[in-house]
């Protein structure tokens, strides 16, 4: 999973505009039937309910005075929510959280399929679909040149910090609240349930860790250094694992420090604001994103930041996927701070990524999706006779398909399954990503994720109370990941 996000950017409080038909969005045929959003599965409640059904078979016998009376026993028996609620039901405490809009979503329609769309006012762009598992979309020429030089200036100018997954503190003082026995890690492990674990299935669970990137050669030496596969057959059993202390695991990951070759990712990035009060591209940016998914302001305007990454030569990150499950040991990050609840984890709840390449690379940089478009997922076959696919040092030539950065090009996906209800579903296994090696240059990108809590109750929630936080506190009082202070007074121009 990609890292957090860090502090954000300081700004006015938001208001929320109400939704309204675009110029552009009716240019770019948003507003007619074709790649509509999607609709509420449930139908309004028609006319012909059992009690009217009744109504009507009873006319055909009765008295025009006995089909009122009727009438209004079946309207006072079956209470007509559409009429009145009377003074004793307006009289009761206010109803819950409004229900959310469903979620839109770009249709594919076939690998290849290109159509228009009008995000700017001057010129039209084109959407190529690249795949249909995961739903992933290009668009070049999203910025312009000058556009792209500019991010990456104010990123300089913000400083960028190097990427982290995970410390080793944190990971162990987390695993230290799991209350889970040898045993039952075993079965977790051993996916097969041969009653083994072979090096693929290790190498398949170990991604946390310290950030570090482990390989079967890893695997080994730690083996032989802890003494837990005796035999030194690279399999371990169920003896041999109740045997292993996980505190020599950790001393001994501790103990070799890894070369930023060896990490799970290997880059440098900052986060710039978006918000009220940023520089006038940057809200031009967040306002194009917005045309382009067609969701709701206040879904957009709460969400993270724009994270802006630099890759220097040797510079990678290994196949992951940006979003999370949401477990009952977890949280998302976004809405942590109304959930009212105690979990040891939290992850990020990403429905899109949009990604924009603000260079073009020299040697290698690409981005590879290792899975796309396969006919089925299975993750113990993405390691394979010692290749794996995740490992986008090595085999990056073997994935799917890898999309050449190109400056001012965006390619945006989908990270999770729709519910069936214009909502979040699954997590899409198939939106595993990973950045190429940088063989030659510098590779600059920048990354806008769309936050959607997975439970639509608490989305709701969320964003009524950052709503009700900005009315009544303004700035000060929104989260503090949604604040950016030190980029707040940042005015450069093109």
């Amino acid at each position: 999973m990609a890292a957090a996000a860090g502090p954000g950017p300081e700004a006015a409080s938001p208001q929320w505009p109400p939704r309204h038909h675009d110029p552009a969005e009716v240019a770019a045929g948003l507003d007619d039937c074709e790649d509509a959003p999607v609709r509420p599965l449930c139908k309004p409640r028609g006319i012909c309910s059992r009690a009217y059904f009744l109504v009507l078979m009873v006319f055909v016998h009765l008295y025009l005075g006995n089909v009122l009376a009727l009438l209004l026993f079946v309207h006072y028996s079956n209470g007509d929510e559409s009429s009145d609620p009377g003074p004793q039901r307006r009289s009761q405490g206010p109803g819950p959280a409004p229900t959310l809009a469903p979620l839109t979503r770009l249709e594919g329609i076939k690998v290849g399929h290109e159509r228009k769309i009008q995000l700017v006012a001057d010129r039209d762009h084109f959407i190529r679909t690249l795949s249909l598992k995961p739903l992933l979309f290009e668009i070049p020429g999203f910025l312009s040149d000058e556009e792209c030089r500019l991010v990456i200036h104010l990123a300089q100018m913000k400083g960028l910090q190097r990427s982290q997954i995970l410390p080793t503190e944190e990971y162990e003082e987390a695993m230290g609240t799991m209350q889970i026995s040898p045993l039952d890690l075993f079965q977790l492990l051993d996916q097969n349930h041969d009653g083994r674990l072979q090096l693929r299935e290790v190498l398949a669970q170990n991604r946390l860790g310290n950030g570090r990137w482990m390989t079967p050669e890893n695997i080994q030496e730690m083996y032989s250094a802890i003494k837990a596969d005796p035999d030194g057959d690279g399999v371990l059993s169920l003896q041999e694992f109740s045997n292993m202390d996980l505190r020599d695991f950790h001393k001994y990951m501790r103990s070799h420090r890894a070369e930023s070759s060896q990490l799970v990712r290997n880059s440098h990035h900052t986060w710039l604001y978006q918000g009220e009060g940023a520089h006038h591209v940057m809200r031009a940016i967040r306002q194009r994103v917005l045309r382009l998914t067609r969701l709701s302001p206040e879904i957009v305007e709460l969400s993270e930041p724009l994270q802006v990454v630099r890759y220097g030569e040797g510079g990678h990150y290994h196949a992951h996927v940006d979003s999370g499950p949401v477990y009952p040991e977890t949280i998302c990050s976004h809405t942590k701070l109304v959930a009212n609840e105690s979990v040891p984890f939290e992850t990020s709840c990403r429905y899109m990524t949009v990604l924009f390449y603000l260079n073009n690379v020299t040697g290698g940089g690409e981005t590879v999706f290792p899975v796309a478009d396969n006919r089925t997922y299975d993750e113990m076959s993405l390691i394979q006779d010692d290749v794996d696919l995740r490992d986008t040092r090595r085999h990056c030539d073997k994935g799917n398909l890898r999309v050449k950065p190109r400056q001012g090009t965006a390619v945006f996906w989908y990270n999770y399954l729709p519910d069936g209800q214009g909502w979040v579903g699954d997590v899409d296994d198939y939106s595993l990503h990973g950045g190429c090696l940088v063989t030659r240059g510098t590779k600059w990108i920048a990354n806008n994720w769309i936050n959607v809590d997975p439970s639509r109750a608490r989305q709701a929630l969320f964003q009524q109370e950052m709503a009700r936080l900005a009315r009544e506190g303004g700035a000060d009082s929104q989260p503090e990941w949604a604040l950016d202070r030190a980029y707040r007074d940042t005015r450069v121009e093109l």
